[in-house]
């Protein structure tokens, strides 16, 4: 059986992949899986032929486009995982706006539209919101995003004004929730619950998107975690579904990560799952 190579995308800034991803190596390579990490804006990289799977490409944030371009390219004469379609619709978080059309319940938000500015005081009053979040609609990491009251919304527009210049700012309530429940991210490996971690709050002293720890996971976050699987209506290699429950209890979909999200693979044997899942595609043949 012809085993086909698998290279993971990476930025300039993580040429060895980042943490998370160096988990998966050992447990691909006792499959004779051979893999290697492959910076997605070097164009000496010969994608042809290849498992791509995408990973710590944390860098598309500033240059979607070209990003989008490359995924499109590596789809023409690769194996890209997770599909281009899906990856760029998923780069952009506008798709909240379709998952809230859809039926699923999504974080409240407001959204200043690209190249228009809305004074965030305003947002806030008109929405009654006390305390908010206001960030990109394109960003990864915490990128930009800051939590603000509404008696300092002043202090943030120069900030929203600069994020609308090229993307859409978005403005949501501050959740008391995630500072005791906190926010939970549920972890899928090839269409399975894999795992599911409790985020500690990074605009409240988090260390960094790492600072995690493994939790259970609700019977309605599972429930809204498959609804909103469902509804990409799409096969995927892995996803990470964000949710935070409103001030009523109910959870709600904060984000679907479906491009390069941490997973943290070092908890309940992930990295060895998503290897096996990795290898399986890889043994797959042409797709």
């Amino acid at each position: 059986m012809s085993v086909r190579r698998v290279l993971l995308a990476t930025s300039a800034d993580y040429p060895l992949l980042g943490d998370d991803e160096r988990l998966v190596l050992p447990g691909l390579a006792a499959k004779g899986v051979h893999v290697e990490p492959a910076i997605w804006t070097d164009p000496a990289v010969d994608w042809s032929g290849a498992l791509v799977v995408v990973r710590s490409t944390w860098d598309y944030t500033t240059r979607r486009d070209q990003f989008l371009a490359w995924t499109d390219r590596v789809a023409a004469v690769a194996s890209l995982w997770n599909p281009a379609a899906v990856i760029r619709t998923n780069t952009d978080k506008r798709y909240l706006v379709d998952a809230a059309q859809a039926g699923l319940p999504v974080v409240p938000t407001a959204w200043i539209a690209r190249g228009t500015t809305r004074a965030i005081d305003d947002v806030l009053k008109e929405r009654g919101w006390l305390v908010a979040v206001v960030k990109p609609s394109i960003s990864a990491g915490a990128e930009n995003t800051v939590r603000v009251a509404l008696d300092a919304a002043a202090s943030v527009q120069p900030l929203a004004d600069a994020i609308s210049a090229d993307r859409d700012v978005m403005v949501q309530p501050y959740l008391r929730s995630v500072e005791d429940y906190g926010e939970r991210s549920l972890i899928y490996i090839d269409g399975a619950l894999s795992h599911a971690v409790r985020k500690f709050p990074m605009l409240a002293g988090a260390r960094s998107p790492d600072d995690v720890e493994l939790a259970a996971a609700a019977d309605d976050e599972i429930s809204l975690a498959q609804q909103a699987l469902s509804w990409v209506g799409a096969p995927l290699l892995y996803a990470r579904v964000d949710i935070a429950r409103l001030d009523d209890g109910t959870p709600a979909l904060m984000e679907l990560e479906l491009t390069e999200p941490r997973l943290f693979l070092r908890y309940a044997d992930a990295a060895e799952r998503f290897a096996a899942a990795i290898a399986r595609l890889a043994c797959a043949g042409p797709t």
